[in-house]
């Protein structure tokens, strides 16, 4: 008779929580049977089955800058999921965030951290680097290396559509850092964000 073991046996054997293993099991990305008790209990194949892909728990993280590119955030998880489903990745999560690449505060990006840094994940799937961060990527990157985590860019050059968001960015940059140099209403601060706004914008 094939064994059957408990949760936090499988959770041992897999490197994650006990809470992890319950929650992949229901949303169904490990088989389990429940006993008269209540108890989750896994297969031995099931087990097997799992760790015959090392490496292969994902989590998936979109960005988009603003609001009103939804859609976009959408299309972008879209992509994710099916690439991870075609090289046969187990999504731990789905990490989303609405806000500048500069920002160092967005939820799901210190949610990432948290998953890193607990060794739930091995590979952070993206559509492209800067999703991830607009600057400081090859850090990033090195960083989850550290962990035994790899980061995979499924798409080459950023589009052209999304070169707007990097403008955006680099003016909001400008406008903090002369703003302390002059003064938030000064006249020098605003001729050198104006002065960065037509440089950019006429390129």
């Amino acid at each position: 008779m094939e064994r059957r073991y408990r949760v936090g046996e499988v959770a041992k054997a897999l490197g994650v929580s006990r809470k992890t293993v319950r929650r992949w099991i229901r949303e169904g990305k490990i088989r389990a049977e429940r006993t008269p008790g209540g108890q989750y209990r896994i297969s031995e194949s099931e087990v097997r089955r799992i760790l015959g892909k090392p490496g292969n728990r994902a989590v998936i993280y979109a960005r988009v800058g603003a609001s009103d590119q939804r859609a976009d955030l959408e299309r972008q998880v879209q992509y994710l999921r099916e690439y991870c489903a075609a090289r046969g990745y187990m999504v731990v999560e789905t990490l989303t965030d609405i806000a500048s690449g500069l920002n160092e505060k967005r939820r799901g990006l210190n949610r990432l951290f948290q998953l890193v840094n607990e060794g739930e994940v091995d590979v952070v799937v993206i559509t492209y680097k800067d999703r991830l961060t607009r600057f400081g990527f090859r850090y990033l990157e090195a960083y989850f290396a550290s962990h035994g985590v790899r980061i995979e860019a499924i798409f080459g050059e950023e589009p052209k559509d999304m070169r707007q968001e990097l403008v955006e960015d680099l003016i909001a940059v400008a406008t903090s850092l002369a703003g302390r140099l002059y003064g938030v209403r000064s006249r020098k601060r605003r001729k050198v964000v104006e002065a960065l706004e037509r440089a950019l914008r006429d390129d």
